[in-house]
């Protein structure tokens, strides 16, 4: 990513620039970086699906655009005006779609990426700040930081009331869970797959950031012996593992493997415990991997530990989607979003 000196001479002469110059206040972003947001921001690029999320929860009026236009069913989960706004790509992650050019076009005052913090991460996060002279954070995309990421972005959005809103249900959601399983002895503890894609042969290894939430859970993914991002496994080896409970992401694999006769040995199988995530307006286990993993951590809680969860789903899910998706889904839209329709 490269820009020219005249662009660049451009951007400093710029009346946003001198004022952000003048500022002496600052915040730490997760990386450690000193950034000096605007004040008060106006427009702020997402680096990625996560931040695109994150900031659509707390300040949609500030969002430019999303990484990938939100599809016509998921818009009906959106406000209509956020929704509305323009598929802008991403900086980051696979597929990187955005260069320098296309990023000044859209003459944001704020970049701001949710995901890793890494040496990889900084020295991009560096480049183009440098090089566009627009301040970049780098805020913690780990599922067990999402409650100080929201107050992080809170601060440098000058949004600390709403931002204090969400990290709370996050935080008190995540502490209930947390109690109820603490005492749950290993062995009671299901074994789980997680299946992604069409034939349910791709899942996430031991610690990634695939399977944050299964693993908070304290259930044994049975995939956690494997190492690296998301990984290909056949299909010997994953009815191999056996598992007691399937989670997928697919409605191709959810609907067929209760029929394939590869699968029909597997417990998950057998025991009707093959469960189809959620997927409108976002989905609920790690596509993309922001704090649309919250309502899903609910579900998953119930699915597996039912007797230690008797929550109405339908009941956690409106409240939500009305708080952090400001949009108030109606019972018939519930089914939908519960059966996996997207």
């Amino acid at each position: 990513m490269l820009i020219d000196r005249r662009s660049a001479a451009a951007l400093l002469a710029s009346p946003f620039l001198a004022r952000r110059a003048l500022a002496d206040d600052s915040v730490t972003d997760s990386a450690g970086r000193r950034i000096v947001p605007p004040t008060p921001a106006q427009r702020v690029f997402p680096a990625g699906p996560p931040a695109a999320i994150f900031l659509y929860t707390l300040a949609p009026d500030l969002l430019l655009g999303w990484p990938r236009a939100p599809s016509a069913y998921d818009k009906e989960f959106l406000l209509p005006e956020a929704a509305a706004k323009p598929e802008l790509g991403r900086l980051t992650g696979r597929g990187d779609t955005v260069n320098l050019a296309t990023l000044l076009a859209q003459k944001p005052d704020l970049i701001i990426d949710v995901g890793s913090t890494n040496r990889t991460s900084v020295d991009l996060a560096e480049r183009v700040q440098t090089q566009t002279l627009i301040p970049y954070a780098l805020l913690d995309g780990r599922f067990s930081g999402t409650v100080e990421t929201y107050r992080l972005l809170g601060r440098m959005l000058g949004r600390e009331e709403r931002a204090s809103t969400l990290a709370a249900w996050c935080e008190q959601g995540m502490k209930t869970i947390a109690s109820r399983i603490d005492a749950i002895p290993e062995d009671q503890r299901p074994r789980v797959y997680y299946a992604r894609g069409p034939r349910g042969l791709e899942t996430g290894p031991g610690g990634s950031s695939n399977v944050e939430t299964i693993e908070y859970l304290g259930a044994r993914n049975v995939a956690g012996d494997t190492r690296g991002g998301l990984a290909s496994v056949s299909v010997e080896q994953a009815v191999g593992w056996n598992p007691d409970v399937i989670v997928a992401i697919d409605p191709a694999f959810a609907a067929d493997v209760r029929s394939d006769p590869a699968w029909a040995g597997v417990k998950a199988v057998s025991a009707g415990r093959v469960h189809l995530s959620p997927r409108a307006p976002f989905g609920w286990m790690d596509f993309p991997q922001s704090v649309n993993r919250m309502v899903g951590l609910w579900w998953l809680a119930k699915i597996f530990y039912p007797d230690k969860f008797p929550e109405d789903m339908r009941l956690i899910t409106r409240d939500f989607y009305s708080l952090f998706y400001q949009v108030t889904p109606s019972d018939e839209q519930i089914t939908r979003v519960l059966e996996g329709a997207g």
